[in-house]
């Protein structure tokens, strides 16, 4: 059968991209992660408008610091955005992070859910790496699955999803046939990520200071499963390779709106600390 153009791109994209992440496999751990993230920064954040678009975002935020210092963030996000690519790939990260020991209150609550067999909604942002703390988790014995957003290209898609697979846990597609898989896990007393700072349907709610669609998915799906709603992250430390994964405590209940904002305050809190590490090439207030 003929491709159609948009299939002949989309292949073509694939086989460059895999050809790129097979080319960094075959290098060292250590140098395989710092040169993605350079490939992301000089290379592909340009030519892909990337660099463009965190810099703009940045002004958004803080117009009044300087330019200068604007676009180093936008290159320390880049770099780590393309480390976190390569990192997803490699078998040797998930054995790294197996000897991670987590901290903050919310391991306590996990380990009660978990011995208990209650459900739990981990909730993230596209910081540091999300899934250092997934694969930490999996390795002390939780089976935690996640819910993705299918990439527009479905040759890169493929892959993608066998890499979140390989971390431990059943993944879910965004949409109706993903949702009920996820909704069946979650009744079961099943553990899942979520990551909700992507633009998308529902409230209004301030991030940085200025309004963002949130969907509120996650505290509605905690509220009517009666889920322990924890926030989490994995922060990357200054080796550029290691990281420190943190469990903040459950989210008290209270209204589907008033819990995501909770949820997007905690991440607010993280960027403005550490603001290099959060992606800043999404659409988030477009």
């Amino acid at each position: 059968m003929t491709k159609l153009p948009f299939q002949r791109s989309a292949f073509a994209q694939n086989l460059v991209a895999r050809g790129l992440i097979g080319l960094a496999l075959a290098l060292p751990y250590r140098l395989r992660v710092p040169l993605m993230g350079w490939v992301l920064r000089r290379i592909i954040g340009p030519v892909a408008g990337y660099s463009k678009r965190a810099c703009e975002n940045l002004a958004l935020i803080w117009p009044d610091m300087p330019q200068e210092d604007r676009s180093k963030i936008a290159m320390q996000s880049l770099d780590n955005a393309g480390r976190t690519l390569i990192e997803n790939y490699s078998k040797t990260f998930t054995k790294r992070q197996a000897r991670l020991t987590p901290t903050g209150a919310g391991l306590a609550a996990l380990d009660a859910a978990k011995a208990e067999g209650r459900p739990v909604i981990l909730v993230s942002g596209h910081f540091g790496n999300y899934e250092a703390a997934r694969a930490c988790l999996v390795a002390r014995g939780f089976r935690i699955g996640g819910l993705y957003r299918p990439m527009t290209n479905p040759y890169f898609n493929a892959h993608y999803i066998r890499t979140m697979e390989a971390f431990g846990g059943p993944v879910f597609p965004q949409g109706r046939a993903g949702t009920a898989g996820f909704v069946k896990h979650l009744k079961a007393g099943g553990m899942l990520v979520l990551l909700f700072d992507q633009r998308a349907a529902g409230e209004d709610i301030s991030f940085l200071g200025h309004p963002a669609k949130t969907a509120l998915s996650a505290a509605e799906l905690a509220l009517r499963y009666n889920a322990e709603l924890i926030p989490f992250y994995a922060t990357r430390q200054p080796d550029g390779i290691s990281f420190e994964v943190e469990m903040e405590a459950p989210i008290a209940k209270g209204s589907a709106l008033e819990m995501t904002t909770a949820l997007s305050h905690s991440l607010e809190a993280r960027v403005r600390s550490r603001p290099e590490q959060w992606f800043w090439v999404h659409r988030r207030w477009a």
